[in-house]
């Protein structure tokens, strides 16, 4: 489903430009066209500069705008967005703005980014003084998405329908709210899109904020990496980042290394391990509250421990074991997706043919009808012949080719896909659980070992300290 975003950029032009022009986003800049100025970013953006020079104003602090057009994966090529994305520009600016237009194919789903300039070629006035007048509300976005969804439909790509609700949204952002996480869970879910397109640990800290994720790592801190939302910022300024453990094994920064190096585009939610830690101060000064945590801390590494015996694995067995199983997790979630947004797009057709075949009755009557005849007909009728042609003008945008599937088949159809849904949920579930258990173990045993480490290390500095202090 396309979806289309546009804002202003008030500053660094040329680093925006220089971004979308990545060659490793746009294969070597393959996916690169431009009006009126210049395929090299740099050069352009002298461009841009010369014309709000010569011609502009000066008043406005927007120096271009930059458009966004995504696109649901696997629906459409990279020559194909690109020629889409072109459409978009032409017809939207009217030849009235410079502007350089990049399709990027690093991420799971194809967009379309376009800066042109703020400034008109021909007159000098600023996009907002032409296309935000009026009386009608964000005119810009308006115009857009509506353009949008007009060449979307002409080359058979689909849209979403609701766009009040998708307002400002990238296709990720957009698929993220259908799923209804929680902000934890919504933080993992973007950590994960992250590490499907990073080359290495140093491209996954980068990438973070194009996904909306504040990332802060500190390799030289016991606590190394921690994670926040950025709407979680916007929302609460005062908001405390979550640390990588507390989401889970799979987000600790070996792992992180570990997904990206073996390029595992998986997905799992492990729960944090209970391993008390034990050095802290009131553990050391206190012998028999240091005695109750080794105690609770053997009792859940027993348990770890015995999760993997039950298995007949090895520690380094279960961590191939773990990554396995995550990753036939997240390709039953990539199914469960796929199945998900089939039978909705299913079932709005089949409601939408069931218009069809309700009301069509008393529009071939309608037309049987001449003169006053006809007149009172419609006027009697008006609504179900409203409806009628309603249905029909939406079914021209499933269907351009005028073939519209029985009632009986889209049924059909979707019971099959629920059945098919129904076996996937199970053994997603199964293998959810078993993902769970085995991260979770080698969470516990990793973390006792390490407080384990810890605590020697802070026992030796303690002699150390008091031999000192005898001396």
């Amino acid at each position: 489903m396309a979806t289309t975003k546009i804002f202003p950029i008030t500053t660094t032009e040329s680093k925006a430009l220089a971004y979308i022009a990545s060659p490793a986003k746009t294969d070597n800049r393959r996916l690169v066209t431009s009006f009126y100025c210049d395929d090299d970013p740099y050069t352009a953006a002298k461009k841009f500069q010369e014309i709000r020079n010569d011609i502009g104003t000066g008043r406005s602090s927007v120096l271009c705008q930059h458009l966004i057009q995504s696109f649901a994966p696997g629906e459409i090529t990279p020559e194909k967005a690109l020629e889409v994305g072109k459409e978009l520009a032409d017809r939207l600016l009217q030849g009235n703005f410079q502007y350089y237009l990049a399709v990027h194919t690093d991420t799971n789903h194809i967009h379309v980014h376009c800066i042109f300039n703020n400034v008109s070629l021909n007159d000098g006035r600023t996009f907002e003084t032409l296309h935000n007048q009026g009386n009608v509300k964000e005119r810009s976005w308006k115009k857009l998405i509506d353009l949008s969804d007009e060449i979307c439909h002409e080359h058979g790509l689909s849209v979403i329908e609701d766009h009040e609700s998708s307002k400002g949204k990238s296709y990720y952002e957009w698929t993220v709210d259908q799923l209804h996480l929680s902000w934890k869970s919504k933080l993992k879910y973007a950590i994960d899109q992250v590490i499907k397109v990073s080359d290495n640990f140093e491209d996954f800290l980068k990438k973070c904020a194009d996904f909306g994720v504040l990332v802060e790592y500190n390799p030289n801190h016991k606590i190394d990496l921690k994670f926040m939302l950025a709407e979680q910022r916007e929302n609460n300024p005062r908001a405390k980042m979550t640390r990588a453990r507390t989401l889970g094994w799979f987000y600790e920064t070996p792992r992180i290394k570990s997904r990206i190096e073996n390029n595992k585009q998986f997905m799992a939610y492990a729960p944090r391990a209970k391993i008390i830690r034990t050095t802290a101060d009131k553990f050391l000064q206190a012998p028999a509250l240091t005695r109750w945590a080794d105690r609770a801390n053997m009792k859940e590494v027993s348990k770890a421990m015995n999760e993997i015996a039950k298995r007949g694995l090895t520690y380094e067995e279960t961590v191939s074991a773990a990554q396995e199983s995550f990753g036939r997790q997240m390709k039953l979630q990539d199914e469960l997706d796929r199945i998900r947004m089939q039978i909705g797009d299913l079932s709005k057709q089949l409601k939408l043919v069931e218009l069809y075949v309700k009301y069509r009755p008393y529009n071939e009557h309608f037309k049987m009808l001449t003169g006053r005849e006809k007149k009172k007909f419609h006027s009697e009728y008006c609504y179900e012949l409203d409806e009628y042609q309603k249905a029909v003008k939406k079914l021209k945008d499933w269907y351009p080719s005028g073939s519209v599937p029985s009632l009986e088949l889209l049924r059909k159809t979707i019971g099959d896909l629920e059945a098919e849904q129904k076996q996937k949920k199970q053994l997603y579930t199964q293998t959810a659980d078993e993902t769970e258990t085995l991260s979770k173990s080698l969470q516990k045993i990793e973390q006792y070992l390490g407080n384990e480490q810890e605590r020697a290390e802070e026992e030796q500095r303690r002699k150390r300290k008091k031999s000192g202090d005898l001396e």
